[in-house]
């Protein structure tokens, strides 16, 4: 894939050097042009180390013009992607100004255009800036976020440039993509859980985990990519639907039990990434609960067991567990292969550098006769690689002609 990236003057210009090694990790061409104000965030020289290309800064670039080169980025491109955006760029778009060369290649373009807006929170919310974004979508432009969180300003809110990460994967696994390579999962129903549960106390406080729902969203993306039809039954998290993904919120374990098994029936492939309570409180006050000794107990019994109870389904399914360990992570994780009478596990270690709310993660993938690792890497591009040994193994147990009635991964994120 060719992406013209066109940074535009904000601070969350610091992040595109980033953004483009991940696009790069990905496989794509990236040509960067720049506005003036762009330059004062982040060097040209800094961005052509990452991309392997000269940058574009100016349209009176007599060298680079004398062949119309606004016109071949134009052609040349499958993607205008724009991050960060601000609001004068999505002002000047709105109104098809053209005074440089990132809007005048907009206009001269046949390709998609994405913008990753970037601002503070009450520049975000402005009427002006919302007309802008409501003619953008209305022509055609994809606008990708923004999040919600904290600010430059020190204000937080919602305005703050996408991660990377995200961005990435909202570009490489959607129909900016093209074609599927191989279409690997096409006309297969992939169900996926993510993200955490929470397990009601009374109506203030909850149990849950510090699960961020990314490696499941990203495993959404990633099934998506393949040409799936993907369900996903998501916990609490603070990210983005995935593109083209069916999505179906609960709280609960019981209400992420529930969906699964409403759903179950209709997967070719169940993928378990959530990260589900093992326990929940026996009773949930009505009330909140009053500060009124030094020490309280609270009796909890186990929640449901989503992986067990589809993994008990007949015929056997294909299945693959996840190990989210803290120590002897291999250990833990082959026994639980074996316990849970599992075809394959994905093991990985949660701490203080990767795993749970971490964009980055590593593994090992082990079953009965053989095994892989992966190195550290986004999560985004993690979910990519074991999505395609999933899927290896899957067709390699069961036979390509094979119309399977289940399979099921468990990851936990």
């Amino acid at each position: 894939m060719n992406i013209v990236l066109g940074i535009t003057g904000g601070i969350a210009a610091y992040k595109t050097p980033e953004l483009v090694r991940r696009l790069r990790e990905r496989g794509a061409e990236v040509q960067i042009v720049m506005t003036a104000s762009a330059e004062e965030f982040v060097t040209p020289t800094s961005l052509q180390a990452v991309s392997g290309r000269p940058i574009r800064t100016n349209l009176w670039d007599k060298e680079a013009e004398a062949s119309m080169s606004h016109i071949e980025l134009a052609r040349w491109a499958d993607l205008v992607l724009i991050a960060p955006a601000t609001a004068e760029i999505m002002a000047r778009l709105a109104s098809g100004a053209a005074p440089d060369l990132l809007t005048t290649l907009c206009l001269a373009t046949e390709a998609p255009i994405a913008l990753a807006p970037a601002m503070n929170r009450v520049m975000w919310a402005n009427p002006a800036v919302q007309a802008n974004r409501n003619m953008l979508e209305e022509r055609g432009m994809r606008i990708l976020g923004p999040d919600h969180g904290s600010q430059a300003c020190g204000e937080t809110g919602e305005g703050r440039m996408l991660d990377p990460d995200h961005i990435v994967a909202a570009v490489c696994d959607s129909e900016f993509a093209g074609p599927i390579a191989d279409g690997s999962l096409n006309g297969k129903t992939v169900l996926i859980t993510a993200g955490p549960t929470r397990e009601p106390i009374d109506p203030v406080r909850y149990i849950t985990n510090r699960s961020s729902g990314k490696m499941g969203y990203a495993m959404a993306a990633a099934a998506h990519a393949q040409g799936a039809r993907v369900i996903l039954v998501s916990g609490p998290v603070t990210i983005d639907d995935p593109q083209g993904v069916e999505v179906i919120r609960v709280e609960t374990a019981e209400q992420m039990h529930a969906a699964t098994h409403q759903h179950v029936a209709d997967a070719d492939i169940f993928i378990a990434a959530a990260a589900v309570s093992d326990y929940r409180p026996a009773m949930r006050a009505p009330q909140k609960i009053k500060k009124t000794e030094d020490t309280m107990s609270i009796e909890l019994v186990r929640s449901p067991d989503i992986l067990a109870s589809v993994a008990a389904l007949k015929p056997g399914p294909f299945t693959v567990g996840f190990a989210a360990e803290t120590e002897n992570v291999r250990e833990y994780a082959a026994g639980k292969l074996e316990k849970k009478n599992l075809d394959m596990i994905v093991a990985n270690r949660v701490g203080s550098d990767c795993g749970f709310d971490y964009d980055d993660n590593a593994a090992e993938a082990l079953w009965k006769d053989g095994e892989r690792s992966f190195a550290k890497m986004a999560k985004t591009e993690l979910a990519r690689e074991l999505t395609d040994v999933v899927v290896d193994r899957y067709f390699a147990i069961r036979g390509a002609d094979t119309q399977p009635a289940l399979s099921i991964v468990s990851i936990k994120d």
